[in-house]
Formats: C-alpha cells, sequence, structure tokens
C-alpha cells in the first residue's frame, strides 16, 4: 500500500488521488489545520462587520441580492447543500468519490475558503475510515452535485457506504466514531462551488490513461514483431525532423522494447514500408502522449488551486473576498476531452493491429491465428470485440465541454460540462484496456509462430502474459484469456515488467 499521502503541504499528484482513491492513508498536519482555523476566524471577523460577501451574508445564484444575517447563516448552509443534492442515477463508484473527497479536503486545506479546521479533519477521518458518501453519478453541469451528497454526510445527512453497508449517513459516521455537527457560516457553498468533481474523476483517468498508452507501446512492438515489419520508422533521425515531444519518447520506448529483437533482424528486408499501424506508431502514440501530458498538467494544476467563489486573502488590512469564476471548469473540461480523442486515436491503431494479425492474407500468420483449420475459428471473435469497443471510445470522444447551456437563472449562462467530460475520458480509457489487452492476446499469440526470439522487453511481456494464459488451444473460451490480460494492463504491471526488461524504469 502506498505510504500517507499527506494534504495541504506540497501539491498533490494524479497518482496521489489514485493512491487514496484506492484505499491509502491521507493525513493533514496540526500545522494546516492551525492555519484553516486562523482563517475561519478571520472570515467571522469580516462576516461581523456588514461586508457584502457572496454565500455568506447573501443568497446564491439568482438570489445573489437576498441579505442573510448572521443567525442565519449556518442553517442556510444546510439546506443549500440539501437542495443541491439533486444527483441523478447510479451512483459513482466508491473509489471515485474518494478521489473527489481527496479533492475537496486539499482544496479547503489551502486556507482561502474560511471554513472551520474540524472540516478538513473530519473528511480526512471519512477517507481514513472508510466512510464513502453515496453520490448519484447524473447531473453535473461541472460541479455542485457530487460535493453536495458528500457535504450532507460531513453533517450527518445523506447517505454513505462503510464496510460494504449502504447506511444513513448520520449512522456510518457514528459506527466509525466521527463526530458531526452543523455547517460553519459557508461551509456548505464552499464544499460545492469548486471544481472538485473534475479533478477527482479527471485524476483517475489520467493515472488509467498513462497505464493503457504504456501497455499500448508494449503491444505494438509485440506485433510489429509478430508481423516480421521493420523498425526502420523508430529511428531516432526520423523522429529528429519532426520533433513532437511525445512521438521522440514513443519512438525511443519501441526500440528498447525491440532491442536484441531476432526477429525483426532477420525480417528487416522482408518488405520496404508497413502498414501505418506499425509504422505511425510513435506519431499516433506520440500525439497520444503529448495529450495525456497536457490533461494530467491541467488536472493537477486544478487539484492545487483554489475554485472557491469567492476566494478569500489577507493583505495585512484584513480578510478580503475575492469574487470569481474559478469554479468554471472548462481548463478540465477541455483537457479531458482532448484526452477522450487521444484515447480514440490509440485504440483504433490497436484495433487496425489485430485485425491485421487474425488475417492470415496481410499477417503471413495463419488465420486467426491457429493452425488447426477451418474447424477452428481461433481468435477471430477477440477481433470482433475489439473492433466493438473501439467504436464505443470513438463514441465516448465526441467533446462533452461543446454542449454549454444556461442554468440558474441566467446567472450562470455557461457551463463547463467538465464531469460529462470526465466520465467520458476514464470510461474510455476503461474500454481502451480492453481493446489493447485482446491486441496483447493476439500479438503473443502470434509470436508462438516466431522461429526467433523478440527483443527484450517484449520476451518479458510475452512471458508475463504465458503465466497467466497459456497458448491457444481449440475450445478455450478467450474472454476469460483477455479478462487475465486486462488486469495486467489496468494495474500497470505489463508496462512495468516490459519497461524494466528493456532499461526503460
Amino acid at each position: 500500500m502506498t505510504a500517507i499521502v499527506p494534504l495541504g503541504t506540497r501539491p498533490l499528484t494524479a497518482a496521489d488521488v489514485a493512491a487514496v482513491a484506492d484505499g491509502a492513508r491521507t493525513a493533514v498536519a496540526p500545522s494546516v489545520l492551525q492555519g484553516v482555523e486562523a482563517g475561519h476566524g478571520r472570515l467571522l471577523d469580516l462576516a461581523a462587520t456588514g461586508t457584502p460577501v457572496y454565500g455568506l451574508t447573501t443568497g446564491v445564484g439568482d438570489r445573489v441580492g437576498d441579505p442573510i444575517g448572521p443567525a442565519d447563516a449556518a442553517e442556510r448552509q444546510l439546506v443549500l447543500l440539501a437542495s443541491h443534492a439533486s444527483g441523478v442515477g447510479k451512483p459513482w463508484e466508491p473509489r471515485v468519490v474518494r478521489a473527489i473527497m481527496v479533492a475537496v479536503a486539499q482544496a479547503l486545506a489551502h486556507e482561502r475558503s474560511g471554513v472551520r479546521a474540524t472540516l478538513v479533519a473530519r473528511l480526512v477521518a471519512m477517507l481514513n475510515a472508510g466512510v464513502v458518501p453515496w453520490a448519484p453519478r447524473g447531473g453535473s453541469v461541472g460541479y455542485l452535485i457530487a460535493t453536495a451528497h458528500i457535504g450532507l454526510v460531513a453533517f450527518g445527512r445523506g447517505r454513505a457506504r462503510l464496510g460494504g453497508e449502504l447506511l444513513d449517513g448520520a449512522e456510518a459516521m457514528r459506527r466509525a466514531g466521527i463526530p458531526t455537527d452543523g455547517p460553519g457560516p459557508r461551509e456548505g457553498l464552499a464544499l460545492i462551488s469548486g471544481v472538485h468533481e473534475i479533478t477527482g474523476v479527471g485524476a483517475l483517468a489520467v493515472v488509467a490513461v498513462d497505464r493503457v498508452l504504456r501497455s499500448a507501446d508494449v503491444a505494438a512492438a509485440m506485433s510489429l514483431e509478430a508481423l516480421r515489419g521493420s523498425s526502420s520508422g523508430f529511428d531516432a533521425r526520423a523522429q529528429s525532423v519532426r520533433p513532437h515531444p511525445g512521438q521522440a519518447v514513443t519512438a525511443a520506448r519501441l526500440r528498447a522494447l525491440t532491442d536484441g529483437s531476432g526477429i525483426l533482424g532477420a525480417g528487416r528486408e522482408r518488405r520496404l514500408q508497413d502498414a501505418l499501424s506499425l509504422r505511425a506508431v510513435p506519431q499516433v502514440h506520440g500525439a497520444a502522449r503529448d495529450m495525456l501530458a497536457y490533461a494530467t498538467t491541467v488536472i493537477e494544476t486544478d487539484l492545487n488551486s483554489v475554485t472557491d467563489n469567492p476566494a478569500f486573502v489577507d493583505d495585512g488590512g484584513g480578510l478580503v473576498p475575492l469574487p470569481n469564476a474559478n469554479g468554471h471548469g472548462a481548463p478540465g473540461a477541455l483537457a479531458l476531452d482532448a484526452l477522450a480523442i487521444a484515447v480514440s486515436q490509440f485504440t483504433s491503431m490497436s484495433q487496425a493491429r489485430t485485425d491485421r494479425l487474425t488475417t492470415g492474407r496481410l499477417s503471413g500468420l495463419p488465420p486467426f491465428l491457429v493452425d488447426a483449420g477451418g474447424d477452428d475459428p481461433g481468435l477471430m471473435i477477440p477481433a470482433y470485440a475489439a473492433a466493438a469497443l473501439s467504436g464505443e471510445v470513438r463514441h465516448l470522444a465526441s467533446p462533452a465541454s461543446v454542449h454549454s447551456v444556461s442554468t440558474s437563472a441566467g446567472q450562470e449562462d455557461h457551463i463547463s460540462q467538465g464531469v460529462t467530460a470526465a466520465d467520458q475520458a476514464a470510461r474510455a480509457g476503461d474500454l481502451a484496456a480492453g481493446v489493447v489487452a485482446i491486441e496483447l492476446l493476439c500479438a503473443a499469440q502470434g509470436l508462438e509462430f516466431a522461429t526467433e526470439q523478440p527483443g527484450r522487453g517484449t520476451a518479458a511481456a510475452r512471458a508475463l502474459i504465458r503465466s497467466v494464459v497459456p497458448a491457444y488451444t481449440a475450445g478455450r473460451e478467450p474472454s476469460l484469456d483477455i479478462a487475465a490480460i486486462r488486469e495486467l494492463v489496468v494495474s500497470g504491471e505489463l508496462a512495468a515488467v516490459a519497461e524494466a526488461a528493456a532499461g526503460l524504469r
């Protein structure tokens, strides 16, 4: 298990979020809590001056002109959370809710939201105790929804899972030994007004896509060997005349994975030029790698930002509220839409290689990768499955961020649809893992017909695959084999083993 992930003392990474989502513990330092509590005290001082502050002394949305007295502020925060808990449909998976909770806690630890230290500590306690609020996945235009359901549980309302059981929120907190009380003067608004849903879901998406893309490099290298292709397209000199960073990195990875390959050495003169699904791997995987790097930067920037409205600063003369639109999810929405498009690109290329591997007249290998004659369809249908999954990924690559509409009586008349973009990118990555697993299944089978040795990295990958899936024989159920290989892709184990053998890590 990953070491404890600290909040508020250093920038978090997407990998940190994924680790906590998968069960790692987290912690917040006493010094951070002291700073948060000091910020809360300054907020109370500001409220006492009668200065109009959005969501503290006024209503929200179209009710921004309605004043709220100090006696009503806390109760109005609970009403705000309850009214915003309007999610629809199936709930988010527990790991997704945990990822969103990490994003919320990290944002509140920045001391710019005026919340109490007890709220930050409570979110950390919920994560460590396994209290996972129930939050429907539908209905968010970019914020507001999942975090409202999370906030209700923090104050003893809503519903939550604990130990696999769905409970009333107050009961879940009681069983976990976590005290609850009503919200502070603007804690409801602080919980819902940032881009935490986008960053939580987006962090899981970029981590997952990274693992799949690295495995797709391995699959492409194995397919090249199984098809006795040419590695000339990976030459560093060819990359230098078109110096996109991801392209150069991908070509270097492919050279390392196939280094020492007797197959490529023996087949070098077989054809002058391969099909693009083999020859253009540096360009396509490289472009996807560049989009992944950009999306990761955007997600991690927002993860370590204050996206509350207003944000509060103290310039030495007292607390100053800064009304802003940092809660608009456009940066994450656009980046995650681009990521889903990138996933569709390398996924469709993987599917093309699988089709080539299983087509005897194109591959030079036995039809459907079996020598059993016409009685056994071999790996024909896994190639169909790859085509279906790849088509679904392309559907998910339709940008969500272009679908802005007006909400909140025209007060919020441009929205990001960033949660949909994040969800689509995450689902695309999940489907891509299946497509790449099918290519790995077929490429490993194709290598069964080679008499020369694969490269160092590809040999290690094939050995790992064969440790969980034997070579195809008549009557095997490919679905079970695909699932076993897919787990190696999703966990990152396949990429890690191949990279270690190739000297890439």
